[in-house]
């Protein structure tokens, strides 16, 4: 399938389908959760210019994740892209378990997200979870997380509650993504010693020298907290509207992908509609596919041209 050079989306679909009957009313706002991670920031903006082409409007409201899956049983939201799993299943199981949040498909496979340190506290002999304690005092006693009610925070807080790995005199650092990088981004310009949240897709593994930790599978899980993130909606989301169930189940992202597009987004500040857009402009092949059974909101074959003015 070739795309004109001044279209994101001019899509023909390659067999004939019958117009799907226009989704009700309430489908035509999207409204998504981002936690404030930039590999969801990066997948919520791609997602929304799709939709915006299709002539659908999105909002995006900011929370934090126990407030995501609220939101969601409320149906105060419709969309979060972002359950990573297995380290979200606490927050995200009850949720299942009374049907008020469903799954809709894994959006990305082979993410890792587990404790990690710098280059000087690698080389220092920090190389798995129970050497931790045992350098306190390059540590300073502390382990750097990311925003409160996190559920990488609250895994890094029960080992110390529990004094797992002799975690009991050590510190929690609840800040942000951002704040976090920044103390590591510190730490390694004075080579002091830091461990923290890490994970992948994410531009800070290019952007510093980190190293995963072993030995912290009874928490994080296998293979440095390997993850797969989820799509999750409301209750009855995908039957109300299955035009936009039909496109959320079609979305697969890669890491490579993704750490593109965030690396783009931290490093040069860019806009992110637009780096969404120079994205899917560049990758046509995964737009087909993200479109296949997907109709415009009006029913008709999709079909929409960029306009490169367009506010979305």
């Amino acid at each position: 399938m070739k795309f004109p050079q001044n279209c994101l989306l001019a899509l023909a679909l390659s067999t004939p389908l019958l117009a799907q009957a226009v989704e009700p009313a309430a489908c035509d706002l999207v409204r998504f959760a981002d936690v404030g991670w930039t590999d969801i920031t990066v997948t919520t903006a791609v997602t929304r210019v799709v939709l915006n082409e299709l002539g659908y409007r999105t909002q995006v409201k900011r929370l934090s994740v126990p407030d995501t899956y609220k939101a969601l049983q409320e149906q105060k939201i419709d969309v979060f892209l972002g359950t990573w799993m297995p380290t979200s299943e606490a927050h995200i199981r009850p949720y299942l378990d009374s049907g008020a949040v469903e799954t809709v498909t894994a959006n990305l496979e082979g993410a890792k997200y587990t404790l990690a340190v710098n280059q000087a506290a690698h080389s220092g002999g920090l190389t798995n979870f129970a050497d931790i304690a045992q350098y306190k005092g390059e540590l300073g006693g502390k382990i750097h997380g990311i925003e409160p009610g996190n559920d990488g925070n609250k895994l890094i807080q029960q080992m110390i509650d529990s004094n797992a790995f002799g975690l009991a005199n050590f510190s929690l650092v609840e800040s942000s993504e951002s704040s976090m990088l920044a103390q590591v981004k510190r730490a390694e310009h004075l080579k002091q010693w830091v461990v923290f949240l890490g994970w992948e897709p994410h531009p800070m593994n290019n952007q510093v020298q980190m190293h995963y930790l072993g030995g912290g599978d009874d928490y994080f899980g296998p293979n440095y907290g390997g993850a797969t993130v989820y799509t999750s909606v409301r209750k009855g989301y995908t039957e109300q509207c299955p035009n936009v169930g039909q496109l959320l189940r079609n979305l697969r992202f890669s890491l490579e992908m993704e750490n593109h597009l965030m690396g783009a987004i931290l490093n040069q500040s860019t806009n992110r509609r637009r780096e969404a857009k120079a994205w899917l402009q560049a990758n046509p092949q995964a737009l087909e596919q993200w479109l296949k059974g997907v109709t415009h909101r009006d029913g008709s074959v999709a079909h929409s041209t960029f306009d490169s003015k367009k506010t979305l």
